[in-house]
C-alpha cells in the first residue's frame, strides 16, 4: 500500500460512515495514485460439510457450477485477487482423482460422479477473471466422524485400516506412518499435475487438536519408527516438518513456478513457554500441540507463504491481534517467506461473539493496524460465506478503506 493510500485507510478508520463517506474524490489527471503495490488480497472457501460451497449436498451440476462462479464474481466485485479453494476436504477430491474418492460435499454420496469437474472448472473460470486459485488440502484428516464402514468401499483408509486412528470423534490418516506420508502426497500432487493452480495451500490440521481425556494413539508407529528421537513430540514434529519438506520440493518438480503455503492456528508457542514466542497465553500452541513448528518453516524458508490465522480482536488479553501481527512480523523479517494475514471475517456481527466483532469498523482496524509492517504482504478472509453475506458490512467496510484499486497479489 503506497505511503498516500495508507494514510486515506487511517482516516477513514476514524469514522462510522460507509461507502463514499470513505473513499476520496475522484482524482484529475495531475494526482492520479498509482495502483497499490502486489498484495495478497484472498478468501477461503470451504467445502468441507458444505460450510460454504456448495451451498447443500446433492445439487445438480449446474447449480453447483452457478454456485462457484457467484462466489468467483463475488471476489471480483470486492477487488480480492485470490481464492483458497479447499478441494479435498476429508481424504477425498472435488476433481477426477485414481486415489480418492469424490467428495460428499458435491453429491451426499461419498464416491458419486458429480458429473462436472469442480477444480477444474474452477481453475479456468477464477483465471478468467484474473483471480488466483490455489488449491486448498487437509493432508491427514479422514472423516468427521469415527466409522470405517460409512466410508465408500474404496476407501484408502478401508483398504489400510492401519493407516487410521479415530481420535476426538473424528478419523485421521496416522502422519506417522512414512507410507501414509507417501500416499498423501501421491494424491495431492494428482491434482497439481493436472491443473495449473497457482499455490498448493494447507490449513492447521496436522496433529490434530488436542482432546481432554483423549490419546491419539500412534503407539505402535512409535514404536516402529521413533527410536532415533528423544521422544514422542521430537519425533511428531519431525513426522511433519518431513511431510512439509518434501511436499514443497514435489510441488516444485511436478509444476514449477507454483508456490506452497501452509495456514497454521496463530500462535506458535507462548513466551511463558518459550522465550523466543509470543506474549501471548493461547491455549493452544501449534509446536506443542499440532506438532507443527511453523517458525521453523518460515525461517528456513521451506514454504513460499505463510497465513497465520489471527482470529482474535485487537486488545485480547490472551491473543492480541496487535501482538501477534507484530510477533510474526519480526519472524518473517528477512527470510523470504511471504507473510500474510488470516482474518476472522466469520466473528463479525455473529452471535455470541465478543462486543469487538460487533463493530463493522474492528476488520478494517486490523488492516489499518497491519499496514504498519512491511513484511505483511496482504490478507485472506475467512470465509466466503461471510464475504457474501456481509451481515453487518465489515467487508464492505475493509473494500471501502483499503480495497479501492484491484491489485495483484504478491509473487
Amino acid at each position: 500500500m503506497s505511503r498516500r493510500a495508507f494514510a486515506l485507510a487511517a482516516l477513514s478508520t476514524l469514522t462510522m460512515a460507509h461507502g463514499a463517506a470513505a473513499v476520496p474524490a475522484r482524482p484529475g489527471p495531475e494526482d492520479h495514485e498509482p495502483p497499490p503495490a502486489a498484495e495478497m488480497r484472498g478468501v477461503w472457501l470451504a467445502t468441507v460439510s458444505n460450510r460454504d460451497w456448495p451451498s447443500r449436498a446433492g445439487l445438480t451440476a449446474a447449480a453447483q457450477r452457478t454456485e462457484l462462479i457467484a462466489h468467483l464474481d463475488r471476489a471480483v466485485r470486492d477487488r480480492l485477487n485470490t481464492v483458497v479453494l479447499q478441494v479435498r476436504p476429508t481424504a477425498d477430491a472435488l476433481w477426477p482423482s485414481p486415489y480418492e474418492p469424490w467428495s460428499e460435499c458435491l453429491t451426499g454420496t461419498q464416491g458419486q460422479d458429480p458429473g462436472w469437474d469442480p477444480l477444474g472448472t474452477a481453475v479456468q473460470e477464477a483465471h478468467a477473471r484474473g483471480l488466483q486459485l490455489h488449491a486448498w488440502f487437509n493432508p491427514y484428516r479422514i472423516a468427521n466422524h469415527t466409522d470405517p464402514g460409512r466410508l465408500v468401499a474404496s476407501h484408502p483408509a478401508r483398504r489400510h485400516p492401519d493407516w487410521a486412528v479415530p481420535y476426538g470423534g473424528k478419523l485421521y490418516y496416522n502422519p506417522g506412518l512414512p507410507e501414509v506420508r507417501a500416499f498423501v502426497q501421491q494424491a495431492m500432487l494428482d491434482a497439481v499435475a493436472r491443473y495449473p493452480v497457482d499455490a498448493v495451500h494447507f490449513d492447521d490440521y496436522f496433529y490434530p487438536y488436542p482432546v481432554a481425556g483423549q490419546t491419539f494413539d500412534d503407539d505402535a508407529a512409535y514404536d516402529r519408527h521413533g527410536g532415533d528421537f528423544p521422544g514422542r513430540a521430537a519425533w511428531r514434529r519431525a513426522n511433519i516438518d518431513t511431510l512439509v519438506k518434501e511436499m514443497a520440493a514435489a510441488v516444485g518438480r511436478v509444476r514449477p513456478g507454483t508456490r506452497f503455503g501452509v495456514s497454521p492456528f496463530g500462535v506458535w508457542r507462548n513466551a511463558t513457554t518459550d522465550p523466543r514466542g509470543s506474549d501471548t497465553q493461547a491455549g493452544v500452541q501449534t509446536y506443542d500441540d499440532l506438532y507443527a513448528d511453523t517458525l521453523t518453516w518460515v525461517r528456513n524458508r521451506w514454504i513460499d507463504y505463510i497465513v497465520p490465522q489471527l482470529y482474535w480482536h485487537i486488545g485480547f488479553a490472551a491473543a492480541d491481534y496487535a501482538t501477534l501481527v507484530d510477533w510474526w512480523a519480526k519472524a518473517a523479517e528477512g527470510t523470504g517467506t511471504q507473510l500474510y494475514i488470516g482474518e476472522a471475517l466469520y466473528r463479525a456481527g455473529a452471535a455470541g461473539q465478543p462486543s469487538e466483532w460487533r463493530d463493522p469498523v474492528e476488520l478494517s482496524r486490523h488492516l489499518t493496524l497491519a499496514a504498519r509492517y512491511p513484511q505483511v504482504r496482504g490478507h485472506v478472509f475467512f470465509a466466503a460465506k461471510e464475504v457474501a453475506a456481509d451481515p453487518i458490512g465489515a467487508m464492505a467496510r475493509v473494500v471501502a478503506d483499503h480495497y479501492g484499486q484491484p491489485a495483484k497479489p504478491p509473487r
